[in-house]
């Protein structure tokens, strides 16, 4: 259990999931009220955000005031007509940079790992404090929906999504002791099948749900065969879109007095 745990004798795994991803703020508000420090923070996609937030020193509060620049998406996206994807991420950068400025993985005060996908050979890549690289660049391939957000480039290589490889990055953890966020567990999605009047709803509904137990899935065979003391905490997030950033207040409230 939680209370079992100790300042520095854990790792903070924060899952990815787009805008359901606003849910850790609250175990990040809970954290802080019992005073409790991660000896290091893994991310995935929304959740290497977050995380990175967490790890250069970032309260709260102030880390749900910046997400309030992420609430209007058609402020943060910029739609592209060439290439890979249909948004680029030009806009998302800008808004990382006021945050992260060129600060690179070594600089963090608590140590960071950020997950990304190489797309060219379907790799996990781990980004860390042996990475020379800066935050936001591993942040904008941990976060690269291909098809969706630009792929990134970096020294040469295409990443793209982390939660192609691990949504939940709990094998990645160095510490025994595992505080794991997944906003894409078995409280991700419903149990029944959509029953919308327009069948247009019904299909996008059905894809989406497609998605999330296919993440789901990943992580549950990722646990199952994990010999790490883990304690998981599903956000009920079953009511929100992936992309309802809008809704960020009421998606914090899910992360609250979980812990």
């Amino acid at each position: 259990m939680i209370k079992n745990f100790k300042t520095n004798n854990f790792s903070l795994v924060l899952s990815g999931g787009g805008a359901l991803g606003i849910a850790h703020l609250g175990i990040v508000h809970d954290l802080e009220q019992k005073a409790l420090v991660p000896a290091e923070i893994i991310g995935t996609s929304m959740g290497s955000i977050i995380g990175a937030c967490v790890a250069i020193g970032m309260q709260e509060k102030d880390i749900f005031l910046f997400f309030e620049k992420f609430s209007n998406l058609f402020k943060i996206f910029k739609f592209s007509f060439s290439g890979n994807s249909i948004i680029k991420s030009e806009k998302i950068e800008n808004i990382l940079n006021t945050v992260f400025s060129d600060m690179k993985m070594k600089d963090t005060k608590i140590p960071l790992k950020i997950i990304a996908t190489n797309l060219a050979n379907a790799d996990i890549k781990v980004f860390n404090s042996h990475d020379d690289v800066k935050i936001k660049d591993a942040i904008l391939s941990s976060i690269a929906i291909p098809g969706i957000f630009e792929e990134k480039h970096i020294d040469g290589i295409t990443y793209g999504d982390g939660f192609l490889c691990e949504n939940l990055g709990i094998n990645q953890a160095t510490y025994h002791n595992v505080l794991a966020v997944d906003v894409l567990g078995e409280s991700s999605f419903e149990k029944s099948l959509p029953q919308n009047f327009f069948k247009t709803n019904n299909v996008l509904e059905m894809f989406e749900k497609s998605m999330r137990i296919l993440i789901y899935n990943q992580t549950r065979n990722a646990l199952r065969n994990s010999d790490k003391n883990i304690v998981l905490i599903e956000p009920n997030t079953k009511e929100y879109k992936t992309f309802h950033f809008h809704k960020y207040k009421k998606l914090k409230e899910l992360g609250l007095n979980l812990l």
